[in-house]
């Protein structure tokens, strides 16, 4: 028998599709047949590196003599404006394009959490006019080795690109989760250092804890640089009690938030745990016993240390 609870969750997931599906043919069928010709029709609409929206549209045909154009970011009382360019292809069109960065980091627009209207202003003579995106279908991105970043790469703040119900493109910031990213890996003779770095929380004074079945181990973290910090892997402790092959997983602690799992997810990458594959290194972390050390990634994108005895030890 189904649990009371799981049955709300399956009620409320198929009632969310239900509304969603509504809400798509509302706005393919009405909304947006009615509004070709008169707004300006997206061909491309993508966030390709994780924090730069790449536009492209065409402008309606009634439109004349433009030759400035930007693109506007509003919410609330806020408006971000980021330079257009105006074009027209062999068939006479009038086109746009525009590459808008996000992100104070970066020197970009600095958008906030929440939605934001996007909006193209084009002038023409002395007077301007402000025209909707249209986004008829979201643009598929390009099956391959890798594909569009999910998260801005020095904040992971992320951006996605949605629409509203009478199909205006509309830019969605969600601000970034706490979470432990691998900076960089150093594989040495005898010696193992991770650089890494805490995102979306008050790191404080962090330290990591090494975690395998049934063992943990308890290590300290050095700041390198500021918002850096070093681990140095703890060989002697992480020998396999067994013959068997141990997994150890990094947790990062910080000051007031629960443990966070090392991880790699600022890639573009679809399979992390073959592109930055390292290679296996043997140690004698004890006299006279040898061990094999190999840092890797999980599919998810998980970082962890896999030990095992011996020379042969996988």
């Amino acid at each position: 028998m189904i649990p009371r609870r799981k049955q709300l969750r399956r009620m409320r997931r198929r009632a969310g599709a239900r509304l969603v599906a509504a809400r798509s043919r509302l706005m393919t069928r009405f909304f947006i047949p009615r509004r070709v010709g008169t707004t300006a029709r997206l061909d491309y609409a993508a966030v390709l590196d994780g924090q730069t929206v790449n536009l492209h549209a065409e402008l309606p045909a009634t439109m004349r003599d433009v030759r400035e154009a930007e693109i506007l970011l509003g919410r609330r009382s806020r408006t971000f404006q980021v330079p257009a360019r105006i074009h027209t292809d062999r068939e006479g069109r009038l086109l746009m394009s525009a590459a808008v960065l996000l992100g104070a980091a970066v020197g970009g627009a600095s958008v906030t959490p929440g939605r934001w209207k996007m909006r193209l202003r084009v002038r023409s003579g002395r007077g301007s006019r402000t025209l909707p995106l249209l986004l008829v279908e979201h643009t598929t991105p390009v099956r391959g080795s890798t594909g569009p970043m999910k998260y801005a790469p020095l904040t992971a703040d992320r951006y996605r690109l949605g629409r509203t119900l009478r199909g205006d493109a509309r830019l969605v910031c969600v601000e970034a989760e706490p979470a432990a990213e691998v900076v960089n890996v150093y594989l040495e003779h005898a010696r193992i250092e991770v650089d890494l770095r805490v995102l979306g929380t008050d790191a404080g004074r962090p330290w990591a804890e090494l975690v395998a079945a049934g063992r943990s181990v308890e290590c300290p973290l050095t700041e390198v640089e500021p918002g850096v910090w070093r681990l140095r892997a703890p060989l002697a402790e992480m020998l396999p009690s067994t013959d068997r092959a141990e997994h150890w997983n990094v947790m990062v602690h910080t000051d007031g938030h629960p443990p966070l799992r090392l991880a790699r997810r600022l890639h573009d990458v679809r399979t992390p745990e073959r592109v930055f594959a390292m290679r296996k290194i043997q140690v004698s972390p004890v006299r006279g016993t040898l061990m094999t050390i190999q840092p890797r990634y999980t599919p998810a994108g998980n970082f962890r240390f896999t030990c095992g005895r011996g020379s042969g030890a996988e």
